[in-house]
């Protein structure tokens, strides 16, 4: 859609000027002014999850994003999002789209990756004009991820996109998960106070659920789930830090030291 920023990307990698903020935004907007759409909601992330740590960069970045595409016509809202914990309670490729969908479905759901969710949602209705504020948009996302209707809709889009027309109801035959489940536990009992999301990522691509390389083959199946939060207490043996989905006892153990070495106790 956009075949320069390839060529402009290239020399930023060799400048020095990743992490320009002007240069940033003119990356992400050049797809999305060339797609031709009518409004666009962003979630920009900042903390450790996140390529700009810093709240004050990522700050400066989203209105960035936002004057830009107003100035080009795109009506445009950015929602920041806190990426100093795990959003949800799973990473991985498969692991995640099963969270998702067992959030459709109505099940319990980690409450702050309902509350992004719903929230972008809610900017997008009033952005399309289906909804007069955000309050109004809010009950109706509502009503119907409650009605069901959200999950219909959503099974319906991954048929016409070529996907099985039964996700929702066969998701372990579609999303099947490695084999191994390995509960990591920390080392002593306490409370979560920070995390290193980064390096959650960084476990998962361990397992093999990332690239390296280019060439590198993405197993699907791997990830972590039942990852704690910020505030949680933790107690070796008994209440872990996350499950790993692994293919294999060597990755696992591996991907277990990394994850307990990013999360950080009291006491």
């Amino acid at each position: 859609l956009a075949p320069a920023d390839k060529v402009i990307y290239g020399v930023r990698d060799v400048t020095a000027t990743v992490e320009s903020l002007d240069l940033i935004s003119a990356s992400i907007l050049s797809k999305k002014l060339a797609a031709g759409l009518q409004g666009l909601v962003m979630d920009v992330k900042f903390g450790t999850g996140s390529f700009l740590v810093d709240y004050g960069r990522m700050k400066a970045l989203a209105q960035s994003i936002v004057s830009i595409a107003g100035g080009a016509g795109l009506p445009t809202v950015a929602l920041m999002t806190d990426m100093n914990q795990v959003l949800g309670g799973t990473a991985g490729n498969a692991i995640e789209v099963r969270e998702a969908i067992a959030c459709l479905r109505g099940d319990k759901t980690e409450p702050r990756f309902l509350e992004v969710t719903l929230a972008l949602c809610d900017e997008l209705l009033v952005l399309g004009k289906l909804a007069r504020n955000v309050k109004e948009a809010r009950a109706f996302n509502e009503k119907n991820l409650k009605s069901g209707k959200a999950a219909e809709i959503f099974a319906r889009m991954v048929a016409a996109l070529g996907g099985p027309a039964d996700i929702m109801e066969q998701t372990d035959k579609f999303l099947p998960l490695a084999p191994i489940a390995l509960p990591v536990y920390p080392d002593k009992i306490g409370t979560i106070t920070a995390m290193d999301v980064r390096a959650m990522g960084i476990a998962v691509i361990e397992l093999g659920g990332g690239r390296r390389v280019a060439a590198d083959k993405i197993d699907h199946g791997v990830g972590l789930s039942a990852v704690k939060g910020l505030g949680e207490t933790v107690a070796p043996g008994k209440t872990p830090l996350c499950l790993i989905h692994a293919r294999d006892d060597a990755t696992a153990q591996k991907a277990a030291a990394t994850i307990r070495a990013a999360i950080t106790l009291d006491g």
